[in-house]
């Protein structure tokens, strides 16, 4: 697929840490399409191009040697962060996540800087957590983009959310109308 005007990385390069390596590309760019059929009479079809961002594999660290930072760190374009095994782990499930986003059963739910999907899944120890995927969608080129800021487990309980249909962000969106904000 060509995504040359996608402002965002398209194609992620793999990380290697003690000889090992990680592969990243279950988070180079790709097309999804939800199909609306709430009104059955006029079915809608969206086409979304999805991109990630650097923080659904990696994380700042706390107290850690020269070393280890200088191991961990991975590089984009417009900066740096450590390699986090449990969010890349974790990161395997986004693209499912995200074509799952039209699915009544995948909670979306307002965020002061984007919307979030809140999913369980399960930790590489076989726990299962909720794991906050907050994203934003726009108009880039003429077409409907989705990207997806970080990715990481929350491990406090969800507290009171504001549930939204992702449709109905989606409806707005294509129509260049306003996306929907949470009810005060």
């Amino acid at each position: 697929m060509n995504f040359k005007t996608v402002e965002e990385v398209t194609c992620w390069r793999n990380f290697t840490l003690d000889g090992k390596e990680y592969d990243l590309s279950h988070l180079n760019a790709h097309r999804v399409e939800y199909l609306d059929e709430r009104d059955k009479t006029r079915p809608t079809t969206y086409r979304f191009i999805v991109t990630y961002g650097l923080h659904c594999f990696t994380k700042n660290v706390g107290e850690i040697s020269k070393e280890q930072e200088r191991l961990l760190m991975y590089h984009a374009p417009r900066e740096s962060r450590s390699f986090n095994l449990e969010r890349y782990e974790l990161s395997k499930h986004l693209p499912t996540i995200i074509k799952s986003l039209g699915n009544k059963e995948t909670l979306v739910c307002h965020a002061g800087y984007g919307k979030y999907a809140v999913v369980k899944v399960l930790n590489s120890r076989g726990c299962e957590v909720n794991y906050f995927v907050p994203f934003a969608v726009f108009r880039e080129s003429k077409r409907l983009r989705l990207h997806v800021r970080s990715a990481y487990p929350r491990h406090e309980g969800l507290g009171k959310v504001k549930k939204v249909g992702f449709f109905v962000i989606a409806k707005n969106l294509l129509q260049n109308k306003n996306l929907p904000r949470p009810q005060k």
